[in-house]
């Protein structure tokens, strides 16, 4: 709320009420070695102006500059009218309400958002969301063991195009939950899965895979899930949205589809925002619906034949017994979704095509322009989509901070995890011919 309701004399009211003295009484059960006089680290309060200018001042420091950076996040035209209309007073909130059926328009939103991913996705059935990408990934291993039931190793192979971040966060979510993690071979030519080197005989209760990769290449999906099946394992496929309706459908990889997809749905009308909020996607098919996380909406008609919103699957902890719940971190990011739901709707499935095409277009036209800079080459061979693994004859670090002292953010550094130095750039359709140029003659002069 913007404003303390309470004056000094309603607190008098109420303390007289419950027959305390004061607010102090009502905690006096904590010992009192337990009790902190004050919150020492925490400043002291600021007045509405004084904080509205240090917030202004905070949101200055973000700048504008021109950003290269992909890795998971991107950049991308959002119309106007999609947060104008989220932020309408309908909308602008982030949860649905637990008397969900007299919120029929909440309900309904989220139903055309469930419809346009699972049309994006090529599979029968979407939650409402999850957190964000990388929960959705921990949240689906667990999901697969559940629904795969002939398993019993809780071994989750990763192909080695599966962001690293995700892999981080279901260790930290589902690792304690008896799952292991483990990598697939990579081949160091394509930096996608060495086929011929895959394992036998491991039982993995799932095979992850992402479409595009982390480092930007296109992975042989079909024959990775057609591979995870003949291995008696479910098929995690992980996709950028943004890509789909382009590049073929999880729902479409290999004979069967895979089993689950998630991914991040920031691309789909969420601005970059300091690293939030985002929310995560997960449709999966039909005969895996009731091991799915999260809240599901349905259409039906009332008694007069009128068509209404229902939340029709709640497997979640606070809806039934904790031990049949599902998951206890599936609240669905309901204001992000919103947005994605008006700009999937106003794009459509040919405008968001034309967003691939351009920022394929851009990407190939950056990574040409710096590719004949010496000292700089694509890292791996084959395809991408918007982002490309680049080698570097030096430290990317001091390029990067040469860049970002000219207002560009040249990409995300890819050392640490490719074991040279290497960087991945990104560039969607946001980015002018002359962004394009800039950036290209920046890294010129950084090169020497």
């Amino acid at each position: 709320m913007p404003f303390i309701p309470h004056t000094e004399n309603d607190t008098r009211e109420m303390l007289a009420a419950i027959g305390a003295k004061s607010t102090e009484d009502l905690f006096d059960e904590i010992p009192a070695e337990l009790r902190i006089d004050y919150l020492h680290e925490v400043p002291e309060a600021l007045s509405e102006m004084e904080i509205s200018r240090l917030m202004r001042g905070r949101a200055a420091m973000d700048g504008s500059p021109l950003c290269f950076i992909g890795a998971g996040a991107y950049e991308h035209h959002i119309p106007t009218a999609v947060w104008d209309i989220a932020t309408r007073g309908e909308y602008y909130s982030a949860y649905t309400p637990y008397q969900a059926e007299a919120s029929q328009g909440t309900l309904q939103t989220i139903y055309e958002y469930q419809t346009m991913i699972t049309e994006l996705t090529g599979l029968d059935v979407s939650n409402a969301s999850l957190y964000d990408g990388a929960s959705g990934l921990a949240e689906a291993a667990l999901m697969a063991v559940r629904a795969n039931r002939r398993v019993k190793t809780g071994l989750i192979l990763l192909a080695p195009g599966v962001n690293p971040v995700y892999e981080h966060v279901a260790e930290a979510i589902a690792g304690s939950q008896g799952l292991t993690f483990e990598w697939l071979p990579v081949d160091a030519t394509t930096g996608n899965v060495a086929f011929d080197q895959l394992p036998e005989g491991r039982n993995p209760v799932a095979v992850v895979m992402q479409q595009p990769t982390f480092p930007g290449t296109l992975e042989d999906v079909d024959r990775l899930t057609d591979w995870a099946h003949a291995e008696g394992a479910f098929a995690i496929g992980i996709a950028n949205p943004m890509t789909l309706a382009l590049l073929k459908a999880p729902g479409n990889w290999g004979e069967q589809g895979v089993d689950i997809a998630c991914g991040e749905g920031q691309p789909l009308g969420v601005p970059l925002s300091s690293g939030g909020p985002y929310f995560g996607y997960m449709t999966c098919k039909q005969q895996h619906v009731r091991q799915m996380p999260g809240r599901i909406v349905g259409r039906t008609t009332d008694l007069d034949g009128n068509p209404g919103f229902a939340l029709t699957l709640q497997a979640r902890e606070q809806h039934i017994r904790r031990s049949k719940a599902t998951s206890n971190i599936c609240t669905n990011q309901g204001l992000m979704v919103t947005a994605a739901t008006i700009y999937m709707s106003l794009l459509g499935a040919e405008g968001i095509a034309q967003v691939g095409r351009k920022s394929h277009e851009n990407t190939a036209r950056l990574v040409d322009g710096l590719c004949a800079i010496d000292g700089i080459e694509r890292l791996y061979k084959g395809s991408y989509f918007h982002e490309v693994a680049l080698r570097f004859d030096r430290p990317v670090a001091p390029i990067l901070e040469a860049l970002a002292a000219k207002n560009i953010l040249g990409g995300y550094d890819l050392t640490g995890s490719a074991g040279t130095d290497a960087l991945l750039v990104c560039a969607t359709e946001t980015k002018t011919d002359a962004d394009i140029d800039a950036c290209i003659a920046a890294f010129a002069e950084a090169m020497g």
